[in-house]
């Protein structure tokens, strides 16, 4: 009896770089102040602050990027690359991937030695793992179609930030007492955040990183011709090679040829919710769709979140999407990627028509949407969590959902201008081919690694912009937001309330649950439901998100990272 026969099904999805939904019943305000979530309190202000200077969303998310650059060096910032979702309360959504490349140089052997592959940190810890940044192309983009403020005003706070000092919060201490050999890599990074015995700096320490606010002042005056060309592009490309165990490295050409490109925006109907998020060569709006599609032939809201069977189906969902994206997803610019096929509501009903509400399936392995290319082998890419996720609604309602990521925590722990460079690269699946059959996702020079990162705008059935939604912890983060989708759209929870559930994840046979949630009592239960292997484990977890409530647009920041809140 609980579950429902698939009737009813929604509109075809429309996959459209301005996809446009009807018009909202009335207009829609935020009563008359924007807001900015972010990962970090420096961040948030940052990005407040061009709102109260008069910028838009655009622009409080840019200048939000810049200052993690400084304040969260282990998550993002300008050594790395991010996407970006725009959401405007008439429905029009605009998407830019601001993706790391792979040099021209790399072949599909890139991370092989000797017929097999390197070891993790060996590849992590060289100029193998970093891909052309991709972020300052991205927020020049971004700032050319739809800012409003000068783009060297944005660079204000974070370089304020650098050049007078920040202090070194809880969070950071941690990563660095966690990860010496990636952040204390090199000189650089020793001398920013160790003392003379090798010892972190102690919580609160104040840190000034002057290189770091040359670099980025000479963008400000520059624009991303600083950054992609000359002196700073030299430096880069010239750390990475040095650091490139083999013939193929990095040139300055290579960073001279980046460009951000705007990707069809992905949109699709679910319980009458409009969901639109960031297409290939991301797999997080194919990932978190087809999880939510999946489940609309399941009552969710009757069963409620402290169901096992809720739980049991949410994973059951997970294991299903996270199959087809293993084997599909990757670079659309070099592989053939069904998207439409993956998103079709028919599809996607047969797909959910797979799980039994009482016991877990056996197996489960890739559909066949149509469009799907011949078949392709899966792949090996280990994926980490040095991500960071903010959203910035302005006094018109628009909203923006921005992932921004270097990889790992400290990236590659290769430190150029002031700033880690990303392990981006390492999001390759390290084994070419499989049986004969080449892996979609492998290394190509120019190409775009498979990411998770999943930035989400939701308009609610009567059109209007309601969410705005995002969450940075490696293959965890289409997990993270639909969990939270879920929680807004299903069980009728607060925006606080959503990011604070917990976490389960299933990415195949077996399923992990968040350490010390309340799903760890449900553990016995999922087994009785057919989960052979249900382990809780501490992920990485990390969200923000804004919705719209009656009073206007609230803001809301994971309880378990040191997020906060600013407003306009």
């Amino acid at each position: 009896m609980l579950k429902r026969f698939f009737s009813s099904l929604s509109a075809l999805l429309l996959i459209t770089a301005c996809a446009t939904a009807p018009q909202a019943a009335e207009p829609q305000t935020a009563s008359g102040s924007g807001l900015v979530s972010a990962a970090d309190p420096r961040a948030a202000d940052a990005g407040a602050r061009m709102l109260r200077l008069g910028g838009n969303a655009t622009d409080a998310a840019i200048a939000t990027m810049l200052a993690l650059t400084v304040v969260e060096p282990q998550s993002s910032g300008i050594g790395g690359g991010g996407f970006f979702v725009r959401g405007t309360p008439q429905g029009d959504v605009a998407t830019l991937d601001g993706r790391e490349t792979a040099p021209a140089a790399a072949k599909p052997d890139w991370f092989m030695k000797d017929g097999k592959p390197l070891p993790f940190d060996a590849a992590v810890l060289s100029g193998l793992s970093v891909g052309v940044p991709g972020n300052i192309a991205l927020a020049a983009e971004a700032h050319r179609r739809f800012g409003k403020l000068g783009w060297a005003q944005l660079f204000e706070p974070a370089i304020a930030l650098a050049e007078e000092g920040f202090r070194i919060s809880p969070r950071l201490h941690d990563f660095l007492i966690r990860n010496p050999e990636r952040a204390a890599h090199g000189e650089s990074g020793k001398r920013l955040f160790y003392d003379e015995q090798g010892q972190p700096l102690p919580i609160g320490t104040l840190v000034l990183n002057p290189q770091l606010a040359d670099s980025l002042r000479e963008i400000a005056v520059d624009g991303p011709r600083g950054f992609y060309e000359g002196r700073q592009a030299k430096a880069l490309a010239s750390a990475v090679a040095a650091a490139t165990p083999h013939p193929g490295k990095m040139q300055p050409s290579d960073l001279a040829a980046y460009a951000a490109k705007e990707r069809p925006a992905l949109c699709g109907l679910y319980r009458g919710w409009r969901i639109c998020g960031m297409g290939p060569p991301s797999s997080g709006a194919t990932t978190v769709f087809a999880i939510l599609k999946q489940l609309e032939g399941f009552d969710l809201a009757g069963l409620g979140s402290a169901s096992p069977i809720a739980w049991h189906l949410i994973a059951e969902s997970q294991r299903l999407a996270y199959a087809d994206r293993e084997r599909y997803l990757a670079d659309p610019d070099f592989v053939r990627v069904p998207v439409e096929g993956l998103a079709k509501p028919d599809y996607l009903a047969a797909r959910g028509g797979l799980i039994d509400p009482v016991d877990a399936m056996a197996s489960v392995e890739p559909g066949r949407p149509d469009g799907a290319p011949p078949p392709a082998a899966d792949g090996v890419a280990p994926e980490e969590g040095g991500t960071s996720h903010f959203v910035a609604v302005d006094g018109g309602g628009t909203a923006v959902s921005y992932t921004s990521t270097i990889e790992g925590a400290f990236g590659s722990g290769i430190v150029v201008g002031g700033y880690y460079l990303n392990n981006e690269l390492t999001d390759f699946s390290f084994i070419p081919d499989r049986g004969g059959q080449p892996v979609a996702n492998r290394v190509e020079g120019g190409k775009r690694p498979r990411s998770s990162m999943a930035p989400t705008v939701a308009y609610a059935p009567d059109g209007r912009l309601a969410v705005a939604v995002g969450a940075a912890g490696g293959a965890t983060i289409p997990a993270q937001v639909a969990r939270v989708l879920i929680g807004l759209i299903d069980w009728g929870l607060t925006v606080e309330q959503a990011l604070a559930l917990p976490v389960i994840f299933a990415p195949g046979d077996t399923v992990y649950v968040e350490a010390g949630s309340t799903l760890e009592d449900m553990m016995p239960s999922l087994r009785e439901l057919g989960h052979k292997e249900v382990l809780a484990r501490d992920l990485p977890l990390k969200a923000n998100a804004a919705a719209w409530t009656a009073s206007g647009w609230q803001g809301a920041a994971d309880p378990r990272s040191e997020g906060a809140i600013a407003n306009e």
